[in-house]
């Protein structure tokens, strides 16, 4: 089967399936896992230089805010084409995150090939866990994919059994920076998972923009930072954009020192396989507790005070 993944979490998927040698097409965003998704023909681009903008610049760039507006990704139809797709596996969630399913649909009609093209739209953990039965089942290895799926609920199981009976510290998981957002669909039950209180976005949830006042009211006892489609160092380069906010130092967070930088575009931003470790990681940050592999400083380190 010829594979063209359009949105990096179904690329995971496929990788975590074991069919990366049957995807011949993904985004330039795709990039796990390195060793083997490196040589895989690229079909989309980006319109911004996002390394070139700020947080704002891009947020404005895309409409105004980091969940709706026009798309930063572009679609070459000509190499899509070339590529003679089986199956295409794209989103209708974030007309930001990816390219959206109706451009990928209409551009399949347009080049009258007889493509299935799923569209995956996961908001809750439950529903990531699903996708890769869904997608498993289209690429003809259901029972592999269900084996896969139980393996994950287990070790989140683990996650909730090791965090059991501690007290919950109040975590503010934000998702952008300027303008200020706050992580929602799974990234909530995450936190629920690993032990924490989510605060100012409900499990599930399509957020909007927050106030700063909403953050300092809300006072929480943990901040992870976690920028969509940010590294962590690209995250630490606009630190200033916090630290500079009024009352920052007051946060209960920042006075205990429990303010995390997280590796988001690996564990909370894409809703992919992967969100399992990012509860394994959450664990450690708000409890110092170990489930699964240690947690090293690429994945999460602190906060800079200033």
């Amino acid at each position: 089967m010829r594979i063209v993944s359009l949105l990096p979490a179904a690329t995971d998927i496929v990788a975590e399936l074991g069919l990366t040698d049957q995807l011949v097409g993904r985004t330039h965003e795709c990039d796990w896992p390195p060793g083997e998704v490196a040589s895989v023909p690229v079909v989309t681009g980006a319109d911004l230089d996002q390394e070139a903008l700020t947080s704002r610049e891009i947020s404005d760039a895309v409409g105004g805010s980091a969940h709706s507006g026009s798309s930063l990704y572009t679609l070459d139809t000509e190499a899509l084409a070339t590529l003679r797709p089986d199956v295409i596996l794209t989103q209708d969630l974030c007309d930001v995150c990816a390219v959206s399913y109706e451009k990928v649909s209409r551009t399949v009609r347009l080049l009258d090939a007889d493509t299935q093209v799923l569209s995956l739209e996961p908001r809750t953990l439950d529903d990531v866990l699903d996708c890769l039965v869904t997608v498993g089942e289209l690429l003809g290895v259901r029972g592999l994919a269900e084996q896969k799926r139980a393996a994950m609920a287990a070790r989140l199981d683990q996650v909730r059994a090791t965090v059991a009976g501690r007290q919950r510290p109040r975590v503010v998981a934000i998702e952008w920076l300027d303008p200020l957002w706050p992580a929602g669909h799974w990234v909530p039950e995450q936190v629920t998972t690993a032990g924490g209180e989510p605060l100012l976005a409900r499990p599930g949830e399509h957020t909007k923009p927050m106030t700063w006042e909403a953050v300092r009211a809300a006072q929480p006892d943990v901040v992870v930072v976690l920028p969509c489609g940010f590294p962590p160092e690209r995250t630490l380069r606009e630190s200033t954009l916090l630290t500079g906010l009024p009352g920052w130092p007051d946060l209960p967070a920042v006075r205990s020192g429990r303010v995390w930088v997280l590796d988001g575009p690996a564990y909370f931003n894409r809703p992919g396989p992967r969100v399992v470790r990012g509860a394994e990681v959450l664990a450690h940050v708000l409890h110092n507790v170990r489930t699964g592999e240690p947690v090293t400083p690429a994945e999460a380190r602190p906060f800079p005070d200033r």
